[in-house]
């Protein structure tokens, strides 16, 4: 059986562009603006993701974790980005695009987060926009599956509008502050996004 080759290098070290954001890999400079925002949005965001240490926010822990997206990166396996405000380069959040595959599935996961005092101002659905363009563009992925709590109607909302479709419900998806919680499973294809855009034209 053959499979398609996996795409080089450059396609994992991009910074992208989609108004009001831009995305780019994250550097060790970066540490203090995403402390900060961590900090300030760790009551958002523990209600929707694991709740870290502080042993996992210090500087050598964030220096690691940067060493594992570029080696994700390079095996063509991950991308992980920071996103930042155009205007005035504020770091807003970030995004992911994890569990890579290509030969027969050409797959990845979606993942995002936005700091609390940026939410609800379009940066997030940039962010997924963006995301999406590249992976189905330069990436040449089939498919990306995104997951999110039920109640979190805004996450929801915010795929909703970026052409994912909900395709059920995944009971105990992901260990969420010591408890499992079930998630919904949203998913867009290259033939949905081809189709969005052929409408727009």
């Amino acid at each position: 059986m053959l499979f398609a080759a996996e795409p080089s290098n450059p396609a994992f070290n991009p910074v992208l562009v989609h108004d009001p954001v831009m995305l780019r890999p994250g550097t060790a400079a970066d540490y203090p603006a995403w402390l900060a925002l961590r900090e300030k949005s760790r009551t958002h965001l523990t209600e929707w993701e694991e709740s870290w240490s502080p042993e996992q926010a210090t500087l050598s822990s964030f220096k690691r974790r940067l060493r594992t997206y570029d080696r994700d990166a390079r095996r063509g396996a991950g991308l992980s980005l920071l996103v930042f405000r155009i205007d005035d380069n504020a770091l807003v959040g970030g995004a992911t695009l994890t569990n890579i595959r290509f030969g027969a599935a050409r797959s990845g996961m979606l993942g995002y987060w936005i700091g609390a005092p940026f939410i609800r101002r379009g940066y997030g659905g940039a962010a997924v926009a963006a995301m999406k363009a590249h992976a189905f563009e330069r990436l040449g992925l089939n498919r990306i599956v995104a997951a999110c709590q039920p109640g979190n109607i805004a996450s929801q909302k915010l795929l909703e509008r970026n052409g994912f479709a909900c395709e059920g419900l995944a009971r105990d998806y992901l260990r969420i502050n010591g408890v499992w919680r079930d998630h919904q499973i949203y998913a867009v294809t290259a033939a949905d996004y081809r189709e969005a855009l052929s409408s727009l034209s």
